[in-house]
């Protein structure tokens, strides 16, 4: 950090443009003591030299006054740890408002006031009454809410508005958590705002909907750690077995959550791709038992990408089909009709050059014939 130093630019741009203090007082037409006095810190230009000054010296007003509205990132790294080291031996309210100054002076230093709003959070005196534990809280959800309305960075808006939920929760507004958060675009945010969600349903009473959500978070989550295995298997091919660890446990995944059949269209990309994988490392059995399992569930009912429900996620399909009438611009729709996808899925074996070698094989001709029958 660094304070209004004026006297030290003016001296420090004067030696850059290599003049003397007599030719930057002629230019700006006043005496040379005047613009010794600038230098020295004994007097401030006048307010209407600002502007002449820095287009002078062909800089923002900002750097003419030494000040810089921004913090690099390693500077926020070291004052956090300050700051950290302050609020563990200082008392609370000493370091609380030495933090207020410093969020006066860098009130637009978005990456800084998310750190001191956690800061609040986390530091919060546990001998403190309610009312003032309420205080601190809402001094963090100004500066999350500052954050979220007026930073530049989409991740960090994102982030702010999910601490600044978790302020509302914290607060006991569990009616302005859900309406931050139930909105088409908070579906994408932070990983736990269906806690949040169902933490503030419950809070109301609403028991169901709090597990419905629940649910629907978790089942996300599964989907995703299958997307992301299937990306995953691609890139360890130079090591068999553990390209093949990576498919026991998706496998066994999926089977343990019943996923092929919630969500088939979520679980067809991770056999193909792992059949491609083991003919690249020439391993016909493998690729023969993740075609058979692609094929298993590509004749059945591919085509619905909302999920199904069962025994266990058994609030799940009613919760999304709601969701869907209430924003229907916030879940996906089916991209084409049924018919096109299991064309393309079929022709995804029955085509590919990658299983030449596998034509004379009965089990993969068996498995071609299958897939060629749903349509």
């Amino acid at each position: 950090m660094s304070n209004i130093n004026i006297a030290k630019t003016i001296a420090a741009k004067r030696r850059e443009k290599g003049i003397t203090q007599d030719e930057l007082a002629r230019y700006m037409c006043v005496s040379r003591v005047s613009v010794s006095k600038w230098e020295t810190g004994q007097s401030y230009p006048d307010i209407q030299f600002l502007p002449e000054l820095a287009s002078y010296f062909n800089i923002s007003m900002d750097e003419l006054m030494g000040y810089e509205p921004q913090m690099t990132v390693e500077d926020i790294r070291k004052l956090n740890l300050e700051l950290m080291e302050e609020f563990a031996t200082k008392p609370f309210e000493e370091v609380k408002n030495n933090c207020d100054e410093i969020i006066k002076k860098y009130y637009s230093c978005w990456p800084l006031l998310f750190q001191i709003g956690l800061l609040f959070m986390n530091y919060t005196p546990t001998d403190d009454d309610g009312e003032e534990k309420a205080a601190i809280v809402a001094d963090a959800k100004e500066l999350f809410t500052r954050i979220k309305e007026f930073g530049d960075n989409i991740e960090l808006q994102q982030l702010a508005l999910h601490s600044e939920a978790v302020c509302e929760l914290t607060l006991g507004n569990s009616s302005n958590v859900l309406e931050l958060l139930e909105s088409k675009i908070s579906y994408t945010l932070h990983p736990s705002i269906g806690a949040l969600l169902s933490q503030s349903y419950q809070a109301l009473g609403e028991t169901k909907e709090a597990k419905a959500i629940m649910q629907d978070s978790l089942l996300d989550s599964i989907i995703s750690l299958i997307y992301d295995a299937t990306t995953y298997l691609s890139f360890c091919t130079d090591d068999q077995e553990h390209f093949k660890e990576i498919c026991r446990r998706t496998t066994a995944t999926i089977e343990l959550f019943n996923v092929s059949a919630l969500s088939p269209i979520s679980v067809v990309p991770f056999y193909l791709t792992a059949a491609e994988c083991d003919m690249e490392m020439n391993d016909q059995e493998h690729a023969l038992r993740m075609l058979e399992a692609y094929a298993e569930i590509v004749t059945g009912k591919v085509s619905k990408l909302v999920s199904n429900g069962d025994s266990f996620f058994n609030l799940v399909e009613e919760y999304r089909e709601r969701q869907l009438s209430v924003r229907p611009f916030g879940m996906p729709e089916l991209p084409r009709d049924e018919g096109l996808i299991k064309q393309e899925m079929v022709e995804a074996v029955i085509s590919n050059p990658a299983y030449l070698p596998l034509q004379e094989n009965q089990r993969f001709q068996d498995l071609a014939k299958s897939l060629k029958q749903i349509l």
